[in-house]
């Protein structure tokens, strides 16, 4: 018996978007949305239920697209409004839903609000973002001091200085991405207006970019600074008074009511800084805000980080499935998981999780997806994850597209690092490993375009692309339809509760999922060597739903190098 109630958005899978990445129709090396439509049909053959598509609307590109500067207008690179409502329409058809990228915690500095707001203290958009007087008057070039000491995402302050009114306006982020002032009543009234603007074209949802940062403290106090950070980068932390801020809750609510609530929409939120008393907050079943939210403490686990000077932890493999159980039971019955590995900010599972040599890529990529697709939420597929597509081994600096990539690069530059090992760590962490161009087939460019890419083609598309794994019975791709379907024909797969077993291995990710009398036990070895594994007696005759090996019966003594395997039983 289920014991939430059945939606659409719990039983379907996610399959994300980078537009600028995913296919170029008319050759000037950018996806676009007509390369998109042209790919429907793969997409239904794969089998997903959801598009969510990385930010479309018109765009400066500092940050490719998450800088909006006009939210109701497509981006020139990507096509038209007339486009969009094409694909929106031909999605439909196909039983695909889209939600886009709502990007409102900040615009471009090129929105009008922005350039309106920037040109006197009285202007009637002034308000429209957050500004502050220095704590000493001036340009900070001539011993001026910002509002606070907050560093920004993307490095440096998140205080910049205009001249033309002698005041600093905040950007968490890029200083081409100054914030929205949410406590302006008029700021929510016209966010409000343009979700529903899409709404009314035809759009299924929001994945909401860094929204738990919409409410900041406004007294705006200093923030503990990072001792282990050398001097000249050392600035104070803003999360704990700009992520899940005084008002946040206040806003969504507001924003439920006036909008989502009109629509039969999903909604995920980017949980920045949020942990799971957050989520229960952002997303409980009585709580009338957002149906998900993105959490990241699987993905930061071990990464190389400022902090850590740069260095990456090996897997910590127990305290990853801690993550994932805090997680699955936290919202048991009170809340809806997001299920993933890859998006546009992460780099490919297979090389970080997995095994991306050419020995171990396969088989250790389907492990990550078995393990991932039996677990209790929405799992969310980021384009090529589905063919095990690998990092990228750029060779120069210059190959780089992301501003994130060129500041930590510039950063370990300056604090020491080699630029051999700058590099390295580069193929470690940036997001263009994700944003290299999906590769489609063996042709030049893999495919994406006959003209040139706005980023370099990953040198293993030759081997790696859709043509070569869509006829292949035993390809990544066909693996990832078949979890699809168990997705869509077994509830347990999709309601079952969720629990852990063997918490303390380092080599092995086992866990169950129970529906009534029907109970699924799930094996994943996340390690290349055979692995000694003890399976409980009521499962050794159990019925295989999936392996990535071949074979009918479960194994009873070992497990094989990433072996990953689900056997379902009746109790």
């Amino acid at each position: 018996m289920i014991h939430e109630e059945r939606t659409w958005w719990k039983e379907g899978v996610v399959y994300q978007i980078y537009p600028r990445s995913f296919c170029d129709s008319n050759n000037d090396g950018i996806g676009d949305l007509n390369g998109i439509c042209s790919k429907l049909d793969y997409l239904t053959e794969l089998g997903i239920d959801i598009i969510w598509l990385c930010p479309v609307f018109k765009s400066p590109n500092d940050d490719n697209g998450y800088d909006i500067s006009d939210y109701r207008d497509i981006m020139d690179e990507f096509g038209t409004l007339a486009d969009f409502d094409r694909l929106a329409a031909e999605a439909h058809k196909r039983n695909i839903r889209i939600v886009l990228d709502l990007v409102v915690n900040h615009t471009s500095d090129e929105h009008k609000w922005f350039v309106e707001s920037r040109k006197s203290k009285d202007n009637p958009f002034r308000d429209y973002y957050i500004w502050r007087s220095g704590r000493t008057p001036g340009d900070p070039s001539s011993g001026g001091t910002p509002p606070n000491n907050w560093g920004a995402v993307f490095g440096g302050s998140t205080w910049e200085y205009d001249k033309t009114t002698d005041m600093y306006y905040l950007h968490l982020f890029s200083r081409k991405q100054p914030d929205l002032n949410w406590e302006n009543e008029k700021v929510r009234s016209e966010v409000y207006d343009m979700m529903t603007w899409w709404g009314n074209k035809g759009i299924d949802g929001f994945r909401m970019d860094v929204i738990t940062m919409i409410s900041k403290n406004q007294r705006f106090p200093d923030g503990r600074t990072n001792p282990c950070v050398s001097e000249q980068y050392r600035y104070g932390e803003f999360a704990p008074y700009a992520a899940n801020g005084p008002r946040v809750h206040e806003f969504l609510r507001e924003m439920n009511s006036r909008v989502i609530s009109k629509f039969d929409w999903m909604t995920v939120g980017e949980g920045a800084s949020s942990e799971l008393s957050n989520a229960l907050e952002y997303t409980g079943y009585d709580r009338h805000e957002l149906n998900m939210l993105f959490m990241f403490e699987h993905v930061n686990l071990g990464k190389p980080c400022r902090a850590s000077n740069w260095k990456a932890a090996p897997l910590d493999l127990a305290a990853l499935k801690q993550i994932f159980a805090k997680w699955q039971n936290g919202l048991e019955g009170k809340g809806w998981n997001t299920l993933y590995w890859e998006n546009h900010d992460q780099v490919r599972s297979v090389s970080r999780f997995g095994n991306d040599s050419s020995e171990y890529r396969v088989v250790s990529a389907k492990m990550l997806a078995l393990c991932l697709f039996f677990m209790k939420g929405t799992p969310y597929v980021y384009q090529g994850e589905e063919l095990g597509m690998v990092n990228v081994k750029f060779s120069s600096i210059t190959d780089y597209r992301d501003l994130a990539s060129c500041n930590d690069y510039n950063e370990m530059i300056k604090s020491g690092l080699p630029p051999q090992d700058a590099l390295k760590t580069l193929r470690k962490i940036s997001r263009d490993n994700a944003r290299t161009p999906m590769q489609w087939d063996a042709s030049e460019n893999a495919g994406f375009t006959t003209g040139r890419p706005w980023i370099k083609v990953n040198s293993s598309y030759k081997e790696i692309n859709a043509a070569a794994e869509i006829t292949d019975p035993d390809s990544v791709f066909s693996f990832y339809r078949q979890l699809i379907h168990l997705r869509h024909t077994d509830l347990t797969v999709v309601y079952g509760r969720f629990e852990l077993l063997m918490p303390d291995s380092r080599e092995l990710f086992v866990y169950t999922r129970t529906l009534d009398a029907c109970s699924i036990l799930v094996v994943c070895n996340f390690t290349g060597r055979t692995v000694a594994v003890s399976i409980p007696a009521e499962y050794r005759a159990g019925k295989i739903l999936i392996s990535n090996y071949t074979g009918s019966e479960p194994p009873v003594e070992c497990v094989r190098p990433y072996e990953a395997f689900a056997v379902e039983i009746t109790v």
